[in-house]
């Protein structure tokens, strides 16, 4: 009896030794959002979709709020491939691929729909030039329409931005913006810009409510302007290296995630856009003022015509006609 079960033991054993242990694909997605967010939502809804669509084969684990560093090292990381996958913006991805920053160009869009439009076709296009630098981009889902913030006075013409000192992204199309509406721009990493606003090192900073919001920055500002002076994009992507690990049926379900997810996330980002200026209202810490945007349209159309032939007036063209 002994013998038949050491024999049956050992079958088993060598059964077990046959059959490799199942382990599923992990992928890591970095973003610098609160997981709070709309493109944080977003991120995990990813997530959710891609185990859901491959049975488990396939893991996205999100890094919230920087956890894998900043956007530009998140864009690095891609190319070098320790980074899987990342949400980062336009303002920064444009360092890599110029013509990207054409969404970051004011007031760009008629509407939310022309901003989908423009992105899903000419948006995709430039995307391609990513691809030999070592990142494939999914599609694009949205930070939000960016807004004024600041400690000195109410902004209600661009004459009362004369002299600000504003906190911007590191983007010569964000610093060019505004010079032309008057301000001082001053390039800052986000993480370091509530501390600033606190301290006075800049009298405020541009922003879509989503993280005004969030970041908490209604607390340590006097006046929001309702300028919608840019929309934010907030590109989806991945790395290459590990594009290239997946199988053809990985890559399809990665793909079709990514496409569902960003639909839900943009309806979500619109949806909430609302909710949170109520919520930022209710605080009581910080007047929202609204402008007209028609004078601010006028003093940036010089930054159009400065960046023309960097991002490319075909594509300019493209987007103007999208509009019609």
């Amino acid at each position: 009896m002994k013998k038949r079960m050491l024999t049956i033991f050992v079958l088993l054993l060598a059964l077990a030794m046959a059959v490799p242990a199942y382990s599923a694909t992990v992928l890591k997605l970095g973003h610098i959002a609160e997981p709070v967010h709309p493109y944080g939502k977003g991120a995990e809804k990813f997530a959710e979709l891609v185990k859901e669509k491959s049975g488990g084969e396939i893991e996205v684990k999100v890094f919230p709020s920087s956890q894998l560093g900043g956007q530009k090292d998140l864009i690095e990381g891609l190319i070098f491939g320790t980074v899987d996958m990342a949400l980062v913006g336009t303002a920064v991805l444009g360092q890599f691929q110029p013509q990207i920053s054409i969404f970051d160009l004011p007031f760009l869009f008629k509407d939310r729909q022309h901003a989908y439009k423009s992105l899903d076709t000419v948006g995709m296009e430039l995307g391609k030039e990513l691809e030999p630098k070592g990142i494939k981009l999914l599609g694009y889902m949205e930070n939000g329409i960016r807004h004024m913030t600041n400690n000195v006075r109410p902004i209600k013409t661009p004459a009362d931005m004369e002299g600000l000192k504003i906190r911007v992204m590191n983007n010569k199309i964000y610093v060019e913006t505004m010079k032309a509406l008057g301000a001082s721009p001053t390039p800052m990493a986000f993480g370091e810009l509530y501390s600033a606003m606190q301290q006075g090192t800049v009298d405020g900073q541009e922003n879509p409510s989503a993280h005004i919001w969030t970041k908490r920055f209604f607390e340590v500002q006097d006046y929001a302007s309702l300028t919608a002076h840019a929309y934010s994009p907030e590109p989806m992507l991945i790395s290459m290296i590990s594009w290239g690990k997946l199988s053809d049926d990985q890559k399809a379900i990665i793909q079709e995630a990514a496409n569902e997810a960003i639909a839900w996330q943009r309806q979500l980002s619109e949806d909430q856009d609302n909710e949170y200026w109520d919520k930022i209202k209710a605080t009581g810490k910080i007047e929202v003022i609204e402008v007209d945007r028609e004078p601010f349209a006028e003093a940036t159309v010089s930054v159009h015509e400065m960046f023309a032939d960097e991002v490319g007036q075909d594509n300019l063209d493209k987007i103007k006609a999208l509009a019609e």
